[in-house]
């Protein structure tokens, strides 16, 4: 299976790569993960449960990082174990382009699956990895607007505010119109 995009992300490259380098924020974003670990230099021991058509399993594995050129690139190598389920392995390069709305990361990933996962054919496969991929990409957008709330541009109007806020501007808005009327 090969897949390959692009996502722009609206947080810097060295922002994105921080995340993509936290287990935790892993944690949060990939699909049906409950576990990733540190288990040496540039290693993550990784758990997860998929469900690819009617195979549900747990998958244990591990991920590797190389060609690491920080904060723009790194080659990610993965290979995990789902009992008699199956099993997976592969590779994804990964890419983070600063540019003018932030950054754009690019991802190529190549991977082979075999056991009972294989046997589900390719279509299906492809399926349910674009919609990992897709589920992953809104969740780590989802973590970074919260990590990293975006300042209103120049000339933007900000947010109007809510509750006790909103009336006490509104309030000083009026007494200030009153005040200027009296002036006048």
């Amino acid at each position: 299976m090969e897949m390959q995009g692009s996502r722009q992300l609206a947080v810097t490259q060295q922002q994105a790569w921080d995340a993509l380098n936290d287990p935790e924020v892993l944690k949060i974003c990939i699909p049906g993960c409950d576990k990733v670990e540190p288990s040496g230099d540039n290693q993550y021991a990784i758990g997860m449960a998929l469900k690819i058509g009617p195979v549900s399993a747990k998958f244990a594995g591990k991920i590797s990082l190389s060609d690491i050129v920080a904060p723009a690139s790194y080659t990610i190598g993965f290979e995990g174990q789902g009992g008699v389920a199956g099993h997976g392995k592969g590779t994804a390069k990964v890419a983070l382009v600063p540019n003018e709305g932030g950054c754009e990361l690019q991802y190529g990933v190549t991977a082979q699956v075999g056991g009972k996962v294989a046997q589900l054919g390719q279509r299906l496969i492809d399926g349910a990895a674009k919609s990992l991929s897709e589920d992953f990409f809104k969740r780590f957008d989802n973590e970074m607007r919260k990590r990293f709330p975006s300042e209103p541009a120049e000339g933007e109007a900000e947010p109007e505010p809510e509750g006790e806020e909103a009336k006490a501007g509104w309030l000083a808005r009026l007494t200030g119109k009153a005040k200027k009327a009296d002036n006048a």
